[in-house]
């Protein structure tokens, strides 16, 4: 399925999920829960042992997944331009590629202009925010990733706020989304939505090997509630006379 950077940012914060961390053997069931809670995005971190520690995935996996979800991939390759166009192929809808996995970043994503799935960067905790502003004109999302690619166990890394505050102000007034990745827990999920995301990537929160279903309902709900929070004060916001405004 196909999605657009307008429909993520008017209906966001959505949730996609990871399928890295499903039980591969049973991956239909696995996905038919998600499907089950509502969830209509699914996440592929595909790793080649180069750019991370870690080898999952590849188009073979995208190709699996049902058309009903928005494949959403996340390239944690070394030298994507010649792999991207397998993806799409497979029928990805997000691409999403690494700012520090190539010394012709723009080139990739130039290369993918047309191609019918969104163009993603993603960067780092130790990339600067800023290193994505010339790519500004090739993109429809920007991830930032709240932990370093290809390490499990980690936490939430806490300058990841202030990175997605750089990150909203970098892209404000275009059409681009805004994403989160690493360490996304039914905990801080409810705060990770109010700080200003379209779409929040996580996994293990998710699929703990119990309840994938409800684990997914849980997320959706509680990112359900925090969007009618804000959606609510600005309502009141709207309502309440400015300084130069007539009572």
């Amino acid at each position: 399925m196909q999605t657009s950077a307008r429909e993520l940012i008017t209906l966001g914060p959505s949730i996609s999920v990871g399928v890295h961390t499903a039980d591969p053997l049973r991956l239909g069931e696995e996905l038919e829960a998600l499907d089950a809670a509502g969830i209509r995005l699914v996440h592929v971190d595909v790793m080649d042992g180069v750019f991370c520690p870690q080898t999952t995935g590849g188009p073979s996996l995208v190709r699996a997944i049902p058309e009903r979800f928005v494949t959403d991939v996340h390239l944690m390759v070394d030298e994507p331009l010649d792999k991207v166009h397998a993806y799409v192929e497979a029928g990805a809808g997000i691409i999403t590629i690494h700012q520090e996995s190539t010394r012709h970043v723009h080139r990739v994503l130039q290369s993918l202009t047309g191609a019918g799935a969104l163009r993603g960067i993603a960067v780092t905790p130790g990339t600067p925010i800023s290193a994505v502003e010339p790519l500004l004109d090739e993109l429809e999302l920007v991830l930032v990733l709240a932990i370093n690619p290809g390490w499990s166990g980690q936490s939430f890394i806490p300058s990841t706020e202030r990175r997605l505050a750089q990150a909203r102000a970098l892209i404000a007034k275009r059409e681009i989304v805004l994403a989160v990745d690493g360490a996304i827990t039914k905990a801080n999920v409810a705060h990770v939505a109010a700080l200003g995301v379209d779409l929040i990537v996580t996994g293990t929160a998710v699929y703990d090997g119990v309840a994938p279903a409800e684990n997914a309902r849980f997320m959706l709900e509680a990112v359900k509630r925090e969007r009618e929070t804000v959606d609510s004060a600005s309502m009141v916001f709207a309502k309440e006379p400015g300084p130069d405004r007539p009572t």
